[in-house]
């Protein structure tokens, strides 16, 4: 747990203790007033009646009990709501952990309303985002939720569209009394709506959307609640809007590469698609190895790109040796600066390292280089051997005979494991390759 976790936890503890010490006060001093009346009325004992002395002391016992009773109540109740609290607390912090390492926009929202459902106890609730002129439901999600996703509402309808109107929560403990409410935007389930509550998704460029919950399991929604999910949806539009960062800017990656592949096809056409089948054929290796999502992503862009350094170099000179081997060093002269290349720019520059310490433009051997960059060299090598067009490139640093074809490029491979290649990778390439995966 955070420091600020236990912090709030031994905070919470202390007051639970305070009421309990507050609680054995109040008895305390209930049975030393029992007792002072007791005492008093065995120093008047021959005065009053023994009647009303019976009288006085099932008063004062009664109101003893009664006094103990509530005292030990209130206590319980007190402890009660702060554990309630602490627990929705909990759940919070836990959630807003582990939903900011969450990129994707997808998986987002639906921690986002899975989180909402568990800490107020409702039964249905949805995340409506802004989108031109209207709301459009991105996730539907409870008991007998309708399928509303990718539905488009115009943002004055309904709780929701007032609340994204305004930046301000709405909490209907009835929705039958409120004007605002509209079984087409706010329905979210087939059972009858009963209650509801409703938080803007605030960020810093404006109201961006809502989170819409109802009803809830245990009576109507309360001000604690709507306190929470009001904080919880700050943080969460916050992580929304990272997450449509992190997606356009990898569409513009997407595109850019797109359009240097397309570049470097059209200045040297013997290389067409060469970039594409090093990624495909890197990638059965990643897939073999159980590499990571994030892994095979960081390989996959790096095979794309990992020829790029030709767009700088002269066509007419691509077969000199010399002018052949500065392209890796181009390639990450070109990439580094760019920061959603920059993580696969050392790849690239390695790529024709070999195990044996005789590649460039380092020098670097065996594990020294990286895992990305041995794959990217075994596909390479194979592609290069096995394609009679790109092959004349590769044949350039000398390293392979002047020979093409499958079962060539599986010997070359094979006789060259542990010396310029990763025996172990090219051992598992060997495994999973089929002459059928050549396109």
């Amino acid at each position: 747990m955070s420091s600020t976790g236990g912090s709030r936890t031994t905070a919470i503890e202390i007051i639970k203790r305070q009421i309990k010490i507050l609680n054995w006060s109040i008895v305390l001093v209930i049975y030393v007033l029992l007792f002072v009346i007791v005492r008093f009325l065995y120093l008047v004992l021959d005065y009053v009646p023994t009647t009303s002395m019976v009288a006085i002391l099932a008063i004062a016992a009664v109101l003893v009990l009664v006094g103990t009773y509530m005292a030990n109540s209130a206590s319980r109740t007190a402890i009660r709501k702060i554990d309630e609290f602490n627990n929705k607390l909990n759940a919070l912090l836990t959630t807003m952990h582990e939903i900011r390492e969450i990129v994707h926009g997808d998986l987002l929202l639906d921690n986002i309303v899975d989180s909402s459902l568990k800490i107020t106890g409702a039964e249905a609730g949805s995340i409506l985002l802004s989108e031109n002129d209207g709301l459009v439901f991105k996730v539907t999600k409870g008991l007998g939720s309708k399928g509303l996703k990718g539905r488009t509402v115009a943002k004055s309808d309904g709780v929701a569209g007032w609340v994204v109107e305004r930046g301000t929560p709405v909490r209907v403990d009835d929705v039958e009394k409120d004007d605002r409410f509209s079984p087409e935007v706010d329905g979210i389930t087939d059972d009858n709506v009963r209650s509801l509550l409703c938080v803007p998704l605030r960020s810093s460029s404006g109201t961006i959307g809502a989170i819409e919950l109802v009803n809830k399991r245990e009576g109507p929604f309360t001000t604690e609640d709507e306190r929470l999910i009001s904080y919880f949806a700050d943080q969460a539009a916050a992580f929304i809007e990272r997450a449509r960062f992190y997606e356009d800017q990898r569409v513009f990656e997407i595109h850019l590469t797109d359009i240097l592949l397309d570049a470097l096809d059209k200045i040297i056409p013997e290389k067409h698609g060469h970039s594409k089948r090093v990624a495909k054929y890197a990638l059965l290796m990643a897939h073999a190895m159980n590499m990571s999502e994030d892994g095979k992503r960081r390989l996959y862009r790096a095979s794309l790109l990992h020829d790029i350094g030709f767009l700088k170099l002269p066509t007419q000179d691509v077969f000199s040796k010399e002018v052949y081997m500065e392209h890796p060093r181009i390639a990450y002269t070109m990439l580094q600066p760019i920061n959603v290349y920059a993580d696969v720019a050392p790849i690239i520059l390695h790529h024709h390292e070999r195990y044996d310490g005789r590649g460039y433009p380092s020098g670097l051997r065996g594990e020294e280089i990286p895992l990305e960059s041995r794959m990217i060299a075994i596909a390479e090598a194979f592609d290069a051997i096995v394609s009679k067009d790109s092959y004349k490139y590769a044949a350039a640093t000398g390293d392979y005979l002047p020979q093409s074809g499958y079962n060539h490029a599986l010997k070359e491979l094979e006789d060259n494991a542990g010396t310029q290649f990763d025996p172990e990778l090219v051992a598992l390439f060997l495994k999973n390759i089929d002459e059928d995966y050549l396109e």
